[in-house]
């Protein structure tokens, strides 16, 4: 019997061979810092060829090898705010194939309300308690805008966002 999986019309064996050469998996966390009714932001401004210039985002970056997403989302945390959160709970996880240099973005979402220490200046951006009614209102990726009211559920969600030339062409979810 010859399963699906493997044959050349279908599932994961075509799939990988319709990638271009060098396209890279790239996995990340992002975290939303949460206290009082307010969310910690950052809006990146200090780099001129950050992919995120311009924008508001919440904290995180690239997991190093051998790091869990959970080490990763401590690490760069502190690294970006000087706070170091316990406990980051995981809210979801976000695709976004081809979002930089055509390589896929694996996302892991968390969002912390345990910290200690002193806010400190950031080589990525300006750092900014923003009050969660005003969140939506700030210049965000589209996607941003969609996701962000799901850190509010009970639900882990798997999301992909599809972005063309930086604008948002489409997404689906799932919720468990």
């Amino acid at each position: 019997m010859t399963s699906r999986l493997g044959s050349p019309k279908s599932g994961p064996a075509r799939a990988a061979g319709n990638q271009r050469p060098g396209r890279r998996m790239i996995l990340a966390t992002l975290c939303y810092l949460r206290q009082r009714g307010r969310t910690l932001m950052i809006h990146r401004v200090k780099r001129p060829g950050d992919m995120h210039y311009g924008k508001w985002n919440g904290l995180g970056g690239k997991l190093h090898p051998g790091e869990s997403p959970e080490e990763c989302v401590i690490r760069e945390v502190r690294e970006e705010s000087g706070l170091l959160i316990s406990r980051p709970a995981l809210k979801g996880v976000l695709t976004f194939p081809s979002f930089n240099r055509g390589d896929d973005w694996y996302v892991f979402v968390f969002t912390a309300s345990q910290f200690r220490g002193q806010l400190a200046e950031s080589a990525e951006g300006h750092l900014q308690w923003v009050d969660n009614r005003e969140l939506l209102k700030l210049e965000l990726w589209e996607g941003d805008r969609i996701f962000l009211p799901w850190l509010d559920r009970r639900k882990l969600f798997s999301a992909k966002f599809n972005y063309r030339q930086g604008r948002l062409a489409g997404h689906s979810v799932s919720f468990y």
